[in-house]
């Protein structure tokens, strides 16, 4: 019993500390109490925008010794246990912007004592470039160099911009004021808590189902149902890919198909790659549909407060075009090995291929599907009472670990801890370049070249993203742009539709098919594509994968017009 207690507390402690700071954390940023105000003799409001109107969240507004902080959406009230000395001054301070000081005159001091209270009404505050400024933008520039040229592993390329960031506001500011970019609690606001919990959750589901072998049987009856048309076999496991990295992540995807692709590609005669880079491809692509589908969508959901079903509606045709258009450059470009005639496969080796596609474990499948499926319900009718994913997905988790008691330690391991420290550092190092004011001064410049157009706004957004997502990690650039597209979506004319938060997911996550290192779970197939001696170079996956971006990015571009441009009212 000991023993048993030491292993479920060596295997919780993970888990426990991270759920130990999200609740914490949120505990300190509770409100101040509204009996200080209700009980003030005098009250002053206002509300605080940057140069673009946005919100300025976390400035001090003082009156002699009374102060308050703005809130979120840059509001704030003011309580004054009495009135204002003549010559008093309202002054209002937060870093990277130039303080504001104004005379409380002698109107203001009598509208507080007629009526108690008074409104001073939207202030502009003007950004303030620091050296904290450029430490911030030089840390986060960095952290994209290191990962776009595998320097360093993401989540140590992050770690490293984040401990910059730290050492310029907690060391440096000890030399000069400038120096410092925000404050730990201030870091910590920036991490979204949401993300972290629903991928975590979802690693631990995506963990029991894939033990079951269904995606290696599923690969197998693929091959069956093409009855050896080399064409059609293709496009039945790009269907088969982009349906499964719909509902789980592509990464985990390729891990559970590349091995079954490969055995059936060398049984068959051809070159296995005709088969495995369809569906990297078709991964990439598929994940776009829904929530889950990729990190980017993730982050995303979890920013603009798009659900399950939004991303379903609203992406589906698109990817659907995208992949019809991807499937006949595929078939174009492999037709020398998809169009020739196949002997089929001997009954030896087709014997193999099906006992490694046996399905081990079919009670667990069963009951992992059930599970799996109220998770996806819970999804869509969590959005009509305002539960975030992250709630249905961690019921799931734990009713799976209740129902089907498997070894908890290897469950918690196959959680990869890894990719959720690199989540949390890099919303602080995104968060870092946001305080400084790097983000504003970007969608200042974006803003000025779009203007009021919004299938400019929206072929801005695909492509340019997209080229991007060629050479930088898709996650830092989405997480980096969120704001941009928050910006945008409220100035250009029809963009509250959150059309161009479904641009960002389709320019994000199809970019990752321009070259071999510009997704993971391409680098993924490429490791163990070389494992079997069938190795992936770059120029051949580059061949593929370039021209089908930027087919993929134009029909996510066309359907985007046409849904938002035609089909909106």
């Amino acid at each position: 019993m000991i023993t048993f207690w030491h292993q479920w507390r060596r295997s919780l402690v993970p888990l426990l500390l991270l759920l130990l700071v999200a609740v914490s954390h949120y505990a300190v940023q509770a409100a101040p109490p509204q009996q200080a105000v209700d009980e003030a003799a005098y009250i002053l409001i206002g509300r605080l925008l940057d140069a673009q109107e946005q919100p300025v969240e976390a400035a001090t507004v003082r009156v002699g010794e009374a102060e308050v902080e703005s809130q979120e959406d840059g509001s704030w009230a003011l309580a004054l246990a009495a009135l204002p000395a003549t010559g008093a001054d309202l002054v209002i301070e937060r870093p990277h912007f130039t303080p504001l000081t104004l005379p409380l005159d002698t109107a203001v001091r009598q509208q507080l004592q007629n009526s108690g209270a008074y409104n001073i009404g939207s202030l502009t505050m003007e950004r303030h470039i620091t050296m904290g400024f450029w430490v911030a933008t030089l840390a986060f520039v960095l952290v994209l160099l290191l990962i776009a040229f595998e320097k360093l592993h993401s989540t140590t390329a992050s770690l490293v911009g984040l401990s910059i960031i730290f050492i310029s506001t907690f060391i440096g500011r000890a030399l000069a004021p400038n120096w410092f970019i925000f404050d730990f609690d201030r870091a910590l606001d920036y991490i979204n808590w949401e993300v972290i919990f629903l991928v975590m959750a979802m690693m631990i589901v995506i963990a029991i189902i894939e033990e079951t072998g269904v995606f290696q049987w599923m690969a197998f009856q693929a091959y069956r149902l093409s009855r050896g048309r080399l064409w059609l076999l293709v496009l039945i496991l790009m269907l088969i890919t982009a349906v499964a990295s719909a509902l789980l992540d592509n990464f985990t995807t390729m891990l559970l198909m590349v091995p079954i692709s490969l055995q059936i590609g060398i049984a068959l005669g051809i070159n296995p790659l005709a088969l495995i880079i369809p569906e990297v491809l078709a991964s990439n692509v598929g994940g776009i549909t829904t929530l889950i589908g990729t990190p980017t969508n993730i982050l995303i959901g979890a920013y603009a407060d798009i659900g399950f079903t939004d991303f379903l509606a609203n992406q589906t045709v698109g990817v659907l075009i995208a992949l019809a258009f991807m499937a006949a450059f595929v078939l174009y470009h492999y037709r020398k090995d998809l169009f020739k005639e196949s002997s089929g496969i001997s009954p030896v080796l087709y014997g193999r291929l099906e006992q490694n596609a046996r399905i081990e474990k079919p009670k667990v499948l069963a009951r992992s599907g059930i599970v799996f499926f109220l998770v996806l319900v819970g999804f869509v009718v969590g959005e009509r009472f305002h539960i975030v994913p992250a709630v249905p997905a961690l019921l799931g988790a734990t009713a799976l670990l209740v129902w089907l008691k498997p070894d908890i330690q290897k469950m918690i391991k196959a959680v990869d801890w890894t990719t959720l420290v690199f989540f949390m550092a890099l919303f602080i190092v995104v968060g870092a370049v946001r305080e400084v004011g790097l983000i504003s001064a970007i969608t200042q410049v974006v803003s000025g070249l779009i203007g009021d157009s919004l299938p400019l706004a929206v072929l801005f957004v695909v492509f340019g993203v997209g080229t991007m997502s060629v050479a930088v990690a898709n996650i830092p650039l989405t997480a980096s742009l969120l704001p941009v597209v928050e910006f945008l979506s409220g100035t250009v004319p029809g963009a509250n539709s959150k059309v161009l938060y479904y641009a960002l997911s389709m320019g994000a996550a199809m970019g990752g098919n321009g070259f071999l290192i510009s997704a993971e779970a391409n680098l993924v197939t490429a490791g163990i594509t070389a494992q079997a001696d069938s190795p992936i170079s770059f120029k051949e996956f580059m061949k593929v994968g370039l021209p089908v971006t930027y087919l993929t990015l134009l029909a996510g571009f066309l359907w985007l017009a046409i849904r938002f441009a035609i089909f909106s009212h």
